[in-house]
């Protein structure tokens, strides 16, 4: 089958007069759907970003990473066993240089945006994801969208074939790209046809890993006394879990803060739910963290004795809640904003909320960007913008 996977060569053949995603490392971010199968791009550039590449792209079946490229080595490469084995050399190169394509429509992209946004300097992340989800009843669900300094920048509406801007910087790419609709039939055509058959298709490639079911490991984690208590599933496959907390029986909403679906680089996930009371909450209730994933369901009661916390330890050698997310941020920096920025459109479908940015996403985004400049300090950050776009 010829490797017509994503529409970003696409658009830069056939819209060179057009435009045109979000920040930070590989973290699958969902509730649990009732999706079977999914297929999803990452494509990101960035400015500034001592000791990074300037380009980088993940392409993802079932939420397993299964292609990297990045500027540094200018090669797409297998990230699963199954991929190398199912796919020849003819195969990767076809990849590395629609990647190399992209990568030089991204660093202009970049450059451009900085001048819409009167921006001289700093780090700055362009981001474009594009996925394709098939349900267990056989409905497919597409989404194609761009974000620029963690913020929505422009996505597309399948149904009316238009773009939606996010913002007034936006707009400009939007007429340019509503003034014909070819980039958005291409793209619907891709996201309902095309890339259903490379679900298909990746899937038998990988079924004996991307069928497997595991069940999560769950524990409760304090740092200090004064800390919120987490409760922290991990290990498990697939992605799809749900994690809560009850009081006397009941799910308790308010004081507890969700996080996002991480990955663990075994291929495996993580999910954890952080619950803040005082001690005369906790004398008075009945407490109890509940974890459903598959048919198992796991409950454990809020005990001091279930509990770990590392408080006696100095808080640079603290592990047990900050290590595990920092590591996945700075392993996979680029791709969980990116996972944030498809969360918020899979959380508002599946409970209706507004899709605009939670203050748990937010807060998320800003802890990755704080990271990255971070690591720069410590060692001293497509369909993109064409130069046409700013005009």
């Amino acid at each position: 089958m010829e490797r017509t996977h994503r529409p970003t060569s696409e658009l830069t053949n056939v819209n060179m007069k057009g435009f045109v995603l979000l920040v930070l490392g590989i973290g699958l971010l969902h509730t649990a759907s009732a999706v079977t199968h999914s297929l999803k791009y990452f494509y990101t550039g960035s400015s500034e970003v001592n000791n990074f590449p300037e380009f980088m792209v993940e392409g993802m079946v079932d939420d397993v990473q299964m292609v990297h490229y990045d500027s540094n080595s200018q090669r797409a490469v297998p990230k699963q066993d199954w991929m190398n084995k199912r796919t020849d050399t003819q195969y990767w190169e076809r990849e590395t240089g629609i990647f190399l394509n992209s990568q030089q429509v991204f660093k202009a992209g970049v450059d451009i945006l900085k001048q819409r946004f009167n921006q001289s300097g700093g780090v700055h992340v362009l981001q474009q994801i594009c996925g394709c989800e098939l349900d267990d009843d056989g409905i497919t669900q597409g989404y194609f969208q761009f974000g620029y300094d963690g913020a929505d920048f422009l996505s597309l509406d399948k149904s009316t074939r238009t773009w939606t801007a996010a913002n007034q910087k936006a707009v400009i790419t939007k007429l340019k790209w509503d003034a014909t609709g070819d980039d958005a039939n291409i793209y619907k055509n891709y996201l309902e046809n095309t890339w259903i058959e490379w679900i298909k298709t990746y899937v038998n490639y990988g079924k004996d890993t991307l069928e497997r079911k595991v069940p999560p490991s769950v524990s409760l984690l304090q740092k200090t006394p004064s800390s919120p208590v987490t409760c922290h599933a991990t290990g498990f496959y697939p992605s799809g879990v749900t994690v809560v907390w009850q009081i006397d029986g009941q799910e308790q909403h308010e004081d507890v803060l969700h996080e996002e679906i991480l990955p663990n680089e075994d291929g495996t996930f993580q999910k954890s739910a952080h619950l803040t009371m005082d001690s005369e909450e906790w004398e008075n209730n009945n407490y109890t963290c509940v974890v459903e994933h598959k048919e198992n369901i796991i409950a454990i009661r809020l005990d001091q004795s279930e509990i770990k916390t590392n408080s006696d330890k100095p808080p640079e050698s603290d592990p047990i809640i900050i290590g595990v997310v920092v590591a996945v941020i700075l392993r996979a920096l680029i791709t969980i904003a990116g996972f944030i920025m498809w969360n918020r459109k899979r959380t508002a479908s599946d409970d209706g909320s507004d899709p605009s940015m939670t203050q748990q996403n937010q807060i998320q985004l800003e802890v990755s960007l704080s990271l990255i400049k971070q690591e720069r300090s410590r060692e001293r950050g497509g369909p993109l913008l064409k130069d046409s776009a700013a005009s």
